[in-house]
């Protein structure tokens, strides 16, 4: 059987690994500034509609039943987040999730939710 003194020394221990292991505080603050973004059902509900598709801001808004403004506005919040990329076409601009870790960042949100 340990002796208090031993439990506290590995308590210690622990204690001094976890607070090595910490991520530094600029990285912190900008997953949840990422987290941030996601707390807007909006930007969700973008998101999801860019699920496997390309779209433009006018599908986008007809989809989602909102102004193409209100999508653009939520669309710059969500391309400065590195959630979604676009390319142009001629006058047409074309958005996209922006990798697979968007993708599965939604997905697994989903999993969670559902369970």
């Amino acid at each position: 059987m340990e002796s208090n003194q031993e439990q506290n020394k590995l308590n210690s221990e622990m204690l001094e690994k976890l607070v090595n292991n910490q991520p530094p505080e600029e990285v912190l603050y900008e997953v949840a500034e990422l987290f941030k973004v996601f707390g807007d059902s909006t930007r969700i509900r973008i998101l999801y509609a860019l699920f496997g598709n390309e779209l433009c801001v006018g599908d986008i808004a007809e989809v989602l039943n909102m102004s193409q403004s209100s999508v653009s506005h939520q669309l710059r919040i969500l391309k400065d987040a590195k959630l979604v990329k676009f390319r142009r076409e001629g006058k047409s601009i074309f958005y996209a999730l922006d990798d697979d870790h968007v993708y599965h960042i939604m997905e697994m949100g989903m999993e969670h939710v559902e369970e």
